[in-house]
C-alpha cells in the first residue's frame, strides 16, 4: 500500500508541475482513505492548493483526475465530490501489490530499527492471586511487546513483582496466626488462592479490633495506628528487614507457593516474561542517585535530613525522595530500579504498563530520571490504563470481592464449551482437540475483549458478549480463519495450482476491498507500535474477517469456470488466513484450523 501511494503522490507532483507549473513537494501533503459512499479508495484534498492552481476546488480535482487518469497507468478512474478528488487505482497495480504480498513470507514484519525497547508490565503483590485488573495488564503488556518487535524493535519482557512490604506482612501474619500449618495441597488451593486467603483474613480480624478500640471511645483514625494486628505487622516488617530468620524463613515459603500459583496463572494466559524482577532486590536501590542529586543540586536537603526534589515548575510540587532517617519511600526505589533495567538491556525506550491510578507517580518519576541529565529519560513512557468492571461492578481486593483472574478464565472455557456444542461446531474433533478447542477460544474471547478497547478507556468487560460468534469479538475472527482453513483444505484436495497468471483478470470490487485491506497490514503495525495501541490491531483483524466474509457471501470460488480466478480466490484466501493469523498472534490469541 505504501508502494502504491508513493507512487501515486509522485505522479501528482508530476501533475502538478504540467498542469500548474508548481513544484509540489511530495512529503508535504497526504492521501486519505475515500470515504465509503463514494468510488475509489484514495482522496487528494484540493482546497489547501487552489493558488498554485488558481482554479476553484472542483475544476481543479478534474484537472488533476483527468492527467493521472491519462498518464498513468496506475489511476483507472476518478470522480470530484466538491473539492475531493476521489481516485480509483486500476486492477493491474492491486494485481501487482497482491503478488508481492503473495509471495512474502514475512509480510507484515518490518525491518529492524536497532531500537531496544523495554515492556514492563504484570507487577503483581504476592500477598494475593492474579485478578481481572491483571488480566487486562498482562494482555496489553504481552500484546504491545508483540507489536513492537514486529514493528523492528528489540523487545525485553519484564515483571517487578511487589513481594516485601506492609501488605505482604498482613498474608503473613494472619497465615502465621490462623493458618495451622495449611498449605497448597492440604487445602486444594493453588498458593496464590490460600495466600490470598490470609490477606482477606487478616482484613476482616483488623476492622473487628478498630471497632472494637472505637467502642471503648478512641478515635476511629488513632484506632487504625493502634490495632494490635497492624502493630504486629509493622513489627514483622521490621523484623523481615532485619533479616530476622524466622520471619524470613516463612516470608520464602509463602512467597514460593505464591510464585507457583502465579506461573501456573501465566502458563493459561500464554504470558511469559525475559527477566523477573522483585522488589525484595531492588527496594534497596536509588539511595547512590539520591546523594548524585544532592552533589548536583536536583534534590535539596530540609532541616529534618529529609530530601526533597522541587517540581513545581512542572506543575508537580515538592516530593519526598528519601526520609530524615535515611529510609527510602516508594519514588527512591524506582529510581534505582530504573537505572538497574537500564545497565541490564540499555534501551532507547522503556514502556511501564501500570493502571491510570498511578499517573501522577510516573509524572513524578520521569521528571527526576529528567532532572538528573539520564539520557534515556525521554523515552521512558507510562502506558496507562482505565480501569476494568463487570457488570456487577468495581472489585475491591481486601474485601474478598475480587474478579479472581484464574476463576475468570475458566469460566470462559465452561462458556466455550456451551457455546460450541450447542452451535455445533465440535464435529469431528476429537475429545482432546474439541477441550482445545474450548481454551482457544475461551482465551481468544477474554484477550480480543480486553484489548479492542483503546487502553486510555475504562470499559466495561461482559463475558457473555464476548464469546458471541458473531459481531466484533475473538471468537468471529477465529471463526473465519477456520472457515478458510477449510476452504484451503478443499483446494488443496481438489489439487488447484498453486500459480497463476493474473494478465488481464479484472477484479471484483470485493476481491479489490481485500487487497486493500491486505497492503494496510504493515501501517497497522507501524501505528500500532507508534501508539502503544492493541486496539488498532484488533479493528484492522475486525475489519479484514469482516471483509472476507462479505467476499465469501458473494464471490464465488470453486463455482468459478476460470481457472486462473480460481487460484487468485484461493491465493487471497490464502493471504488474508495468514495476516488473521499474525495479527492475532500480536494480540497473543491463537486461531483454529479446525471448528
Amino acid at each position: 500500500m505504501e508502494l502504491i501511494e508513493k507512487e501515486l503522490k509522485q505522479e501528482i507532483v508530476k501533475a502538478f508541475k504540467s498542469l500548474f507549473d508548481f513544484e509540489l513537494d511530495a512529503d508535504s501533503f497526504s492521501l486519505q482513505p475515500t470515504r465509503k459512499e463514494f468510488e475509489g479508495t484514495h482522496t487528494l484534498v484540493t482546497f489547501s492548493y487552489l493558488k498554485q492552481t488558481k482554479k476553484g476546488p472542483e475544476e481543479s480535482g478534474q484537472l488533476i483526475g483527468e492527467y493521472l487518469k491519462s498518464h498513468t497507468s496506475l489511476v483507472s478512474d476518478y470522480n470530484v465530490v466538491k473539492g475531493f478528488l476521489n481516485l480509483s487505482i486500476s486492477d493491474s497495480t492491486w494485481l501487482s501489490a497482491f503478488d508481492k504480498i503473495h509471495q512474502d513470507e514475512h509480510f507484515g514484519t518490518l525491518a529492524g530499527n536497532g531500537q531496544k525497547v523495554m515492556v514492563e508490565f504484570s507487577s503483581p503483590n504476592t500477598n494475593k492471586p492474579l485478578h481481572l485488573g491483571h488480566l487486562r495488564n498482562n494482555f496489553l503488556g504481552d500484546s504491545v511487546a508483540k507489536i513492537l518487535e514486529a514493528s523492528g524493535c528489540e523487545v525485553m519482557k519484564v515483571n517487578l513483582v511487589n513481594d516485601r512490604g506492609i501488605h505482604i506482612c498482613k498474608s503473613m501474619l494472619a497465615y502465621e496466626k490462623f493458618g495451622n500449618g495449611e498449605t497448597p495441597a492440604s487445602s486444594g488451593l493453588k498458593g496464590d488462592h490460600l495466600i490470598g486467603k490470609y490477606y482477606v483474613l487478616f482484613d476482616k480480624e483488623y476492622k473487628k479490633e478498630i471497632e472494637g478500640l472505637v467502642h471503648q471511645g478512641m478515635d476511629p483514625e488513632e484506632a487504625k495506628k493502634q490495632a494490635p494486628l497492624i502493630l504486629e505487622a509493622q513489627e514483622m516488617l521490621k523484623k523481615w528487614e532485619d533479616g530476622e530468620k524466622k520471619t524470613v524463613t516463612l516470608w520464602q515459603k509463602l512467597n514460593d507457593w505464591v510464585f507457583e500459583g502465579f506461573d501456573a496463572s501465566y502458563q493459561t494466559m500464554g504470558i511469559t516474561f525475559d527477566k523477573i524482577y522483585h522488589e525484595s532486590q531492588t527496594y534497596l536501590l536509588g539511595k547512590d542517585i539520591i546523594q548524585e542529586g544532592l552533589e548536583k543540586g536536583v534534590f535539596f536537603e530540609k532541616e529534618d535530613g529529609s530530601v526533597w526534589v522541587d517540581l513545581t515548575a512542572e506543575k508537580l510540587d515538592e516530593k519526598l525522595v528519601q526520609r530524615g532517617d535515611g529510609t527510602s519511600v516508594y519514588i527512591t526505589q524506582d529510581i534505582g530500579t530504573c537505572e538497574l533495567k537500564h545497565d541490564d538491556f540499555p534501551f532507547e525506550k522503556s514502556v511501564y504498563v501500570v493502571g491510570n491510578e498511578q499517573d501522577y507517580h510516573f509524572k513524578v518519576l520521569f521528571n527526576i530520571m529528567k532532572k538528573l541529565g539520564r539520557p534515556y529519560a525521554d523515552g521512558l513512557y507510562h502506558l496507562s490504563y482505565g480501569m476494568v468492571d463487570l457488570p456487577s461492578g468495581k472489585m475491591k481486593s481486601r474485601e474478598g470481592t475480587v474478579v479472581d483472574a484464574d476463576d475468570i478464565m475458566q469460566e470462559m472455557f465452561d462458556t466455550a464449551e456451551r457455546q460450541t456444542r450447542e452451535l455445533g461446531k465440535i464435529e469431528g474433533l476429537t475429545e482432546e482437540e474439541a477441550e482445545a478447542l474450548y481454551r482457544t477460544l475461551g482465551l481468544g474471547a477474554i484477550k480480543y475483549f480486553l484489548l479492542k478497547v483503546d487502553p486510555k478507556k475504562r470499559m466495561l468487560f461482559d463475558p457473555q458478549e464476548s464469546i458471541e460468534f458473531q459481531g466484533n469479538t475473538g471468537p468471529f475472527i477465529q471463526y473465519t480463519h477456520a472457515r478458510i482453513s477449510a476452504i484451503l483444505r478443499r483446494a488443496r484436495t481438489l489439487e488447484v495450482p498453486a500459480e497463476f497468471d493474473t494478465t488481464g483478470i479484472t477484479l471484483h470490487p470485493r476481491e479489490l476491498e481485500l487487497i486493500h485491506k491486505l497492503t494496510d497490514f504493515p501501517k497497522t503495525i507501524a501505528a500500532a507500535a507508534r501508539d502503544y495501541s492493541p486496539a488498532l490491531v484488533a479493528q484492522y483483524v475486525y475489519d479484514l474477517a469482516k471483509e472476507y466474509n462479505g467476499f465469501y457471501q458473494e464471490v464465488p470460488i470453486f463455482n468459478e469456470e476460470q481457472k486462473e480466478v480460481v487460484g487468485l480466490r484461493i491465493a487471497l484466501s490464502k493471504a488474508v488466513a495468514q495476516v488473521i493469523k499474525r495479527s492475532m498472534g500480536l494480540l497473543g490469541i491463537a486461531v483454529p484450523d479446525r471448528m
